[in-house]
């Protein structure tokens, strides 16, 4: 194999690199076997992430006894629910014989694999599966179901890039009703926000206001996941190199608290700014301690805040071993001890926060490395712990039970150093259980001499017997003398296995035997015997060698005995009732897979509704359970392991299980409707977005479905158009009607009366005619420079100009049926009575093309003022280049519209004007840098010209060029002309004038190309009117315009 990686990697240093990876490969993977890694690293053909991906997949298909999940789906990537392979047997890194088979099978092309695996359903998964990184969002989903939330299942939260750690503790607080019901309500006054001068508290009141409304799309969305990118831009500034590391839970988790900490301090009415008393998130996450101890002699205490209380994980096997090592340091010495301070510093909990949250030390520096390490030892936590023990208001208690639990420790380990002397007896580097030896002495005593002696008479079954006994006797030693805190393994209150298995262990089953010869008998034997021994000196040896074993045997049951009963008292120790008053429930874990520098995190949550444990894993939320959240959380197993531990009080469990005593759907429906009304709009506005992707996904797919049989194909050219257009319309028309749905539904509110007197279609009649009338004396308003009508409505914009009659109506019966009014039994009466009428209406009625026709050239009108008005904003901010290609776009889609009617698109003459003076600015930046000559600033000039100054004019040239436009035209072409021959400008600069000049003075063969507008957020419905009234306000002013 040496060979081979120097003849891959090029002598000596490939060597050592390749050395490197599979060092990696080890601590990543856990296989040890360097023959199989690098088969499989070859296999892959160097692909490091390929070669650990197929490992790691492996590893986790083994079987594993799990929760079904409540909400199975054939993209998400957990392993919640899976079952393991069929086609063969689970991946065993133990055995060696097969590992490069294995290796290769599973490096294999994804036809290869698909073919030998046939009974997988999920193939479109695996095949892109190998590709992903290990925090990367699994892809576009095929499916429609995929996008939708079932029902009031908990949603996921995209990972946008590296950004795992941000879902993990979003999902682990949002889950607390007492933290969301604090960030959804957030609010603070004006004045707060005036005063508030600092760039660090206007970003945290920014951050507060992105977690509000990504906090209302986790309660109210129709979505699967949600997109956490806007609150996650606002923390790019507070991590370095967000894109290229991942963040650590425990910093990210208290920058966290800093922030929102900070947010609620501007909102609480406080006296003195320094007082955070009041402040609700201290209230909730932050508590105190107080310390004693003695420094250089004095006793000194003091009281501190804790948020995330530390606690290191080396040395410890649970989280009271933890706690007990955090809270006690360094013992007195007999001398200077005295009667209330026994140690060199105590803790002790005075107040704890109703959420406690314990930051696992899972990391340590490597100084002959030079780099950090991850711990990877086992830690166990308890669902329930009692944090008595470790009050104020015990002390005296528990100090009394910590001396007991020291000397019961010293006893433990002089009792321990005398079972180890029975256990290894001798005095060479090979040792053994003493009993064990008197028996084998016993056995040559008696064994008579043969005529020669073999050297291998001893057989393989004797050896295996004693080296089993040799590995007995130290697995029943407990503890070193060198580690008397880590004697014990097992949970509070219950005995030890290892002190249950002294206690009860087969030798002292044997012990109670007579002591026999166990090997075959003398005549028969060719095995080592004595030469010369009379028969008296034989009775007399037997007799002493048969009772020292018994004696030594009672001493090592009665030691067992005495160590179990120890073991068991250190157990119960702190079993007090009245230690027991106090209880903190296991709320939510963070785990994290990989090493130091790398690697994925997920939550477990327990939800207090359903009575179990949720995975939340980036956009996949499954249903888990406690087995699976011990194997992946308390570590040794495999490189995943818990980082971060939530525990709530007894108060705030009871909290959260009231409020699950009801429906489920219906408690996420109060609270969304208890939301301030802007949050509710905002969610109105997101799920509106959804059913547009959703209408424009099917569209799509219905022209990607190809016909199966003859019959369907001689169909297809008269049913799939109409089927294609009925998805188009339904799209637009919902568009549209989502825009006026206030309107709407205040006019079905005034038609209230109407509806308890005369019933569901009386009420439809009334409601539309008024809705009607309004609009009609809407459309016939002069308009003036600041508002224009027709942005408020569709109808508007049909009336003005003179939309047939049967689409006007259809239209407007199309807004009472929409989906979106569902707001109470009223508005869902009249909105199936619309629907069942617009069903009566057929396509000799209505000519479907025409309507299409008609909501298509609304739309666009709506699109050109979205890029008017970006452009012109642009503009006042001097950003030239994003303003100049907006307005482009505005003029030519505004100039298909005006070809069919004067009131079918905005005023032309106010983009070409913008558009105009945005290319003389552009002008004469371009010039002023090409005539810089500074080689960066020359380049960027010429840029200007090539991609946006000829192209426009090229472009302007192709339509009604006006006078205006011409001029201003001239006036560029003179200003590069006027650099020819110049005798201050360098020749190279001359010649790149030469070429710019023919494409800026005549280019109608060129085909113009010009980058399309970046793309715009979708405007809200309710806000483009105001927003155009500002732009216009703005512009008349002279004054720049920001419109949030």
């Amino acid at each position: 194999m040496t060979a081979e990686l120097q003849a891959q990697n090029g002598g000596t240093g490939g060597l050592e690199a390749d050395y490197q990876v599979l060092n990696k490969m080890k601590e990543i993977t856990g296989i040890q076997d360097a023959d199989f890694l690098h088969a499989a690293l070859k296999a892959a053909k160097g692909n490091l992430m390929e070669a650990l991906i197929v490992l790691t997949e492996e590893r986790d298909q083994e079987p594993v006894q799990n929760t079904t999940a409540a909400e199975p789906s054939s993209w998400e990537g957990s392993a919640v629910g899976k079952e393991p392979p069929q086609g063969g047997a689970a991946f065993d890194p133990e055995k060696k014989g097969d590992h490069s088979a294995v290796a290769y099978r599973q490096l294999e092309s994804p036809k290869a694999r698909a073919a030998e695996r046939p009974q997988e359903v999920h193939s479109p998964e695996s095949k892109n599966r190998s590709k992903r990184k290990r925090c990367e969002v699994w892809g576009e989903n095929s499916k429609q179901s995929d996008w939708k939330r079932v029902g009031d299942w908990p949603v996921g939260m995209k990972n946008i890039g590296n950004t795992c750690w941000f879902s993990a503790v979003i999902q682990s607080l949002f889950q607390l009703p007492q933290f969301r019901r604090l960030v959804l309500s957030y609010s603070f006054p004006p004045s707060a926000l005036e005063s508030c001068r600092t760039r660090t508290g206007k970003r945290n009141i920014a951050f507060m206001q992105e977690l509000q409304c990504l906090f209302a799309l986790m309660l109210g969305t129709r979505r699967k996941f949600v997109d956490p990118s806007a609150a996650l831009e606002l923390l790019r500034d507070a991590f370095k190199s967000t894109e290229e590391q991942q963040q650590d839970v425990s910093e990210f988790t208290h920058k966290l608290l800093d922030w929102l900490e900070d947010a609620f301090q501007l909102a609480v009415n406080v006296k003195s700014p320094g007082d955070k008393s009041e402040n609700p998130m201290v209230q909730l996450f932050y508590g105190t301690f107080l310390t004693e101890g003695v420094h250089e002699g004095n006793t000194f205490s003091k009281i501190e805040t804790f948020g995330q209380y530390p606690l290191q994980v080396n040395g410890y096997r649970n989280l009271n071993e933890c706690l007990e090592g955090a809270m006690v340091e360094g013992e007195m010495d007999e001398e200077t001890a005295s009667q209330s301070v026994k140690y060199v510093q105590e803790r002790w909990f005075t107040k704890l926060p109703p959420v406690l949250t314990f930051e696992l030390s899972r990391f340590e520096f490597n100084q002959s490395l030079g780099q950090p390490e991850k711990i990877h030892t086992k830690l166990e936590f308890p669902q329930t712990i009692y944090m008595d023990r470790y009050l104020y208001c015990s002390k005296e208690l528990i100090q009394t039970k910590r001396e007991e639990m020291k000397k019961l420790k010293e006893k433990m380990l002089i009792l321990q150093q005398k079972l180890e002397r029975y256990m290894k007896y001798g005095s060479g580097p090979a040792r053994f259980p003493l009993p064990d030896m008197l028996q084998y002495v016993l056995e040559f005593v008696t064994t008579k001499p043969a005529g020669a002696v073999s050297s291998a008479c001893v057989s393989s079954t004797e050896d295996s017997q004693m080296m089993d006994r040799q590995s007995q006797g130290e697995s029943l030693i407990l503890g070193t003398p060198s580690q008397p805190d880590s004697v014990f393994d097992g949970k509070d209150g219950e005995p030890e296995d290892e002190a249950a298995l002294l206690a009860n262990s087969s030798p002292q089953q044997q012990l109670n035997t007579p002591l026999q010869p166990s090997g075959p008998p003398a005549e028969i034997s060719d095995c080592p015997a004595p030469h010369v021994a009379s028969e008296e000196e034989m009775n007399l040896v037997t007799t002493c060698l048969q009772r020292w074993r018994k004696e030594i045997e009672q001493d090592v049951r009665d030691l067992k005995e005495s160590i179990a009963r120890i073991s068991l008292s250190i157990d119960e120790m702190y079993s007090d009732p009245h230690l027991q008053q106090v209880p903190y429930h296991l709320h939510a874990v963070l785990v994290h897979e990989g090493q130091a520098n790398a690697g994925h995190y997920w939550a477990f949550v327990y939800d207090q509704s359903r009575k179990s444990w949720l995975k939340y894993n980036d956009i996949s939320v499954t249903e888990s359970s406690w087995e699976e959240l011990e194997r992946d959380s308390f570590g040794g197993l495999r490189n995943a392991s818990a980082y971060c531990l939530m525990y709530i009080s007894d108060k705030v469990s009871h909290v959260a299980a009231g409020e699950g005593e009801g429906s489920e759907l219906m408690q996420l429906q109060e609270e969304v409707e208890a939301l301030p009304p802007e949050l509710r709009r905002y969610i109105q506005e997101d799920n509106w977005r959804l059913e547009q992707e959703a209408e424009e996904w099917e569209e799509e797919q219905s022209c990607k479905i190809p016909s199966t049989s003859s019959e369907s194909q001689e169909l297809s050219p008269e049913s799939d158009l109409p089927a294609a257009h009925e998805q188009s319309l339904r799209s637009l028309s919902s568009e549209h009607a989502m825009i006026a749905k206030e309107q709407t539904a205040k006019a079905i509110a005034n038609a209230a009366d109407v509806y308890e007197k005369k019933g569901v279609e009386a009420a439809l009649c009334e409601a539309f005619h008024e809705e009607y009338s309004r609009l009609y004396l809407l459309s016939k308003e002069t308009p003036t420079p600041q508002n224009d009508a027709r942005l408020q409505h569709v109808l508007i914009y049909f009336l003005q100009n003179d939309a047939p009659q049967q689409i006007v109506e259809r239209t407007l019966l199309e807004q009472f049926a929409d989906k979106n009014l569902s707001y109470d039994e009223r508005s869902i009466s009249i909105m199936k009575v619309a629907r069942d009428k617009l069903k009566e209406i057929g396509p000799d009625e209505v000519n479907m093309e025409e309507y299409k026709k008609w909501h298509e050239d609304y739309s666009l009108f709506r699109k050109v003022s979205v890029y008017l008005l970006t452009g012109l904003e642009l503009y006042q901010n001097r950003k030239y280049k994003e303003s100049l290609t907006y307005l482009i776009y505005a003029y030519q889609s505004n100039t298909a519209l005006l070809k069919k009617g004067a009131n079918r698109g905005v005023n032309e003459s106010l983009i070409t004007l913008y558009r105009r003076k945005c290319l003389l600015k552009l002008n004469e930046v371009a010039s002023s840098l090409f005539v810089s000559c500074e080689e960066a600033d020359v380049a960027e000039g010429i840029s200007i010209l090539n991609e946006l100054i000829i192209p426009c004019v090229h472009l302007i040239n192709n339509f009604d060029i006006s006078r205006e436009d011409m001029d201003a035209i001239e006036v560029m072409r003179n200003c590069w002309c006027s650099y020819l021959g110049r005798e201050d400008m360098d020749a190279s600069l001359q010649i790149r004038l030469g070429e710019l000049l023919p494409r800026l003075l005549d280019g109608s063969t060129e085909v113009v190309i010009l980058k399309e507008p970046p793309k715009i957020r979708p405007n809200s419905p309710y806000d483009l009117c105001s927003r155009f009234a500002a732009v216009m306000e703005s512009i008349h002013d002279a004054s720049t315009v920001t419109v949030k």
